[in-house]
């Protein structure tokens, strides 16, 4: 059996060349690339304009595509941020000072920002890191924290960076992990 004489081309995972463009396939304009990124997920203004940006299309034809999506109602970053704040916060366990992290990255204003995080429960955050805790919270962990300060110590340490680095302030991780380990 003998191979065919067109030249193959090596496709990503999505079986899309690296050339980016389909065999056979003309080339996308940029509304439509853009409707398809909105069909992965929301996106900010600026998400978009650099995702268009990346694909090659002329600035002119972004800024037209832009102006489109904006009249179409279709991107709005007060509405993202505070799906982007429920949703983060919510299933992925997410502590405000994180959450303004990924904002700001991906360029939503930060009056904006301030305005979604706003709709965060200190109380709901404060359960959510204390159920992340008692889900770390292992009897190893807590026979180790009993038996010498130095566990103790150590055990803390351990939960306290663990919320923090998820985007919890500083005191309220204090806090929480103080309570875990006194009735743990």
């Amino acid at each position: 059996m003998t191979e065919s004489a067109t030249p193959r081309t090596r496709a990503s995972a999505d079986g899309v060349p690296p050339s980016g463009k389909i065999p056979g396939e003309s080339k996308a304009s940029a509304w439509d690339a853009a409707l398809r990124l909105l069909g992965v997920r929301a996106r900010s203004r600026d998400e978009m304009r650099k995702r268009l940006e990346r694909r090659g299309f002329e600035a002119a034809e972004v800024e037209s595509v832009m102006t489109r999506l904006d009249s179409a109602g279709l991107l709005d970053d007060a509405e993202f941020a505070s799906e982007w704040v429920r949703s983060r916060h919510a299933n992925s366990g997410k502590g405000r000072i994180a959450l303004r992290h990924e904002l700001v990255a991906k360029g939503i204003d930060k009056a904006v920002v301030e305005d979604a995080l706003a709709d965060v429960d200190p109380d709901a955050e404060r359960e959510i890191a204390a159920a992340l805790v008692s889900k770390k919270l292992t009897p190893s962990l807590i026979e180790q924290a009993q038996v010498d300060r130095a566990g103790r110590e150590k055990a803390f340490r351990r939960l306290v960076g663990m919320l923090v680095r998820r985007g919890y302030s500083q005191s309220m991780s204090i806090d929480v992990v103080n309570d875990a380990l006194r009735t743990g």
